[in-house]
């Protein structure tokens, strides 16, 4: 039943609260009791949520700390950049790879970028006047 109250216990509880308390002031009685137990959740259930925040907290800082130890761990075991052969540096790009790939150089305009700078095939060359669509290419799967 209702809080481990057995009935015949909850019965004796009723009858107890009439004869005290009486028929007339029994339902405001109860309505205040109900306000008090309103108020008590509330409160627990504040306490509650404040414990659970802290614990959470707890454990964010725990997995921090742990995360952090890894990550220095991953650190100290692979080498600097200064630490590679001198092979790998001199391979390694010095321009981003954008920059790169596209053939243009940092602050000029497509304008000025030379007309062929992929692997692709070269796009034809557009005279003074004359408007000449780009070519397609069409795969040899896609034909048969």
């Amino acid at each position: 039943m209702f809080l481990n109250i057995d009935p015949s216990e909850f019965l004796l509880t009723a009858i107890v609260a009439v004869v005290v308390i009486g028929p007339k002031d029994l339902p405001r009685a109860m309505r205040t009791a109900g306000k008090w137990m309103g108020q008590m959740r509330r409160i627990s259930g504040h306490f509650r949520s404040g414990i659970e925040t802290m614990i959470r907290e707890a454990e964010l800082e725990e997995m921090e700390k742990k995360w952090r130890e890894q990550n220095e761990a991953i650190m100290q075991a692979s080498p600097p950049v200064a630490a590679l052969p001198a092979e790998v540096t001199a391979v390694a790009p010095t321009e981003p790879l954008a920059l790169q790939d596209h053939g243009a150089t940092p602050g000029a305009h497509a304008d000025t970028a030379p007309a062929h700078a992929g692997p692709g095939p070269a796009a034809p060359v557009e005279s003074e006047g004359q408007h000449t669509p780009p070519a397609t290419t069409v795969s040899p799967e896609i034909l048969s």
